[in-house]
């Protein structure tokens, strides 16, 4: 038996694949999910399963919950408690986490600290650093607790391998790519091919940034250098920080801007696949950049997918203004796309974890 601990849609939509090659091979897998999103609707776009054990509803009043540090490690003891619980109850051989959430992080002590623990945790997307514990924040800490208490551990890349190997991490290290390409090839086959033409796609949510005003007024600067039309999904909590900080009227009343809410995961990368070059705070969304060989502007201090910055395509920019109007200006002009090899490599990622797990 398998069994997933998942919490978030960023989650999910990475560990898809792999729920569907057990499905291919007619292997069972529990799924349990802590309500950090509401993933109602994406399992059924992705056409899994629903979630078999539910720990909590997830929060309605998500855009604030977790910018909330105190109610986030609330939530997290909470959580351990639960988690101890449903896994007294279950019988399986792999516990799989994904990522670097607060389920992650959560997730990976108990169940090494279980006292009735008989399976092995798996770790999918290890070994990402970004060597600052505030950026990204909690992202990184989830994910070094995650890799040192876990017992193997799927990195992604060759860093990332190299980071897990330098740290001297207890758990087995195997290098398998990330399921990030596995997901995109399946999200493809759904969503309608969007209409616009020449734009640029804007993601924005990042803690450390919506926390910051002098950090949401840089970026404000920067998106209002933006000469191309812009197409924004915007987060309910980004425009909550952007209200909250007096910002919100600079690019409201920017008519280059369209704005709307939320679309699904697979519109987005439709919309990616359509546009010019992408500008985010994200990580995973540097990850589709590449697969799709798009140009990604990121508005972050430093990002653990430093593997994209060596493509030539993805552009790190400190939040250092001028140098983020350099490189939009540049991608707005003739600026062609290098050749490069996908780092996080083929599309059968999924297919190497579960053959690796069953031969065990």
């Amino acid at each position: 038996m398998f069994t997933f601990v998942l919490g978030t849609k960023a989650e999910l939509i990475k560990t898809v694949p792999v729920m569907k090659e057990l499905e291919r091979r007619n292997y069972e897998y529990l799924f349990i999910h802590t309500g950090h999103h509401d993933i109602k609707k994406m399992c059924e776009e992705f056409d899994v399963k629903e979630p078999d054990i539910v720990l909590f509803r997830s929060p309605k009043a998500t855009s604030k919950f977790f910018l909330n540090t105190f109610k986030a490690l609330r939530w997290s003891s909470f959580l351990s408690y639960k988690l101890l619980k449903t896994l007294s109850k279950i019988k399986s051989r792999f516990l799989l986490v994904h990522g670097d959430t607060i389920t992650t992080a959560v997730t990976s002590i108990t169940s090494f600290f279980c006292p009735f623990k008989n399976w092995l945790t798996c770790h999918l997307e290890a070994g990402l650093r970004s060597f600052d514990f505030l950026e990204p924040f909690p992202e990184e800490i989830s994910r070094v607790v995650a890799d040192n208490f876990c017992d193997i551990l799927f990195a992604v890349s060759d860093g990332a391998e190299k980071n897990l190997k330098k740290e001297n991490v207890k758990g087995k290290i195997v290098k398998t790519g990330n399921t990030i390409v596995d997901s995109v090839k399946l999200a493809l086959k759904r969503g309608k091919k969007s209409k616009r033409k020449k734009f640029v796609l804007v993601n924005l949510h990042r803690n450390e940034n919506l926390q910051s005003k002098s950090r949401m007024k840089k970026i404000v600067e920067i998106l209002n250098s933006v000469t191309l039309p812009i197409y924004w999904p915007i987060h309910d909590q980004t425009k909550y920080a952007l209200k909250k900080y007096n910002l919100w009227k600079n690019v409201k009343n920017n008519k280059n801007i369209e704005f709307s809410g939320l679309i699904s995961y697979f519109q987005f990368l439709q919309e990616m696949r359509k546009c010019k070059f992408v500008i985010t705070d994200g990580g995973s969304i540097q990850e589709e950049s590449l697969i799709l060989k798009k140009p990604c502007v990121i508005l972050r201090m430093k990002t653990e997918r430093v593997e994209g910055l060596k493509t030539g395509i993805n552009f790190l920019t400190k939040l250092n203004v001028e140098y983020a109007k350099q490189i939009i200006e540049r991608l707005e002009g003739k600026f062609k796309i290098p050749k490069f090899k996908n780092p996080y490599g083929d599309n059968k990622v999924s297919k190497r974890i579960i053959e690796f797990l069953v031969n065990l």
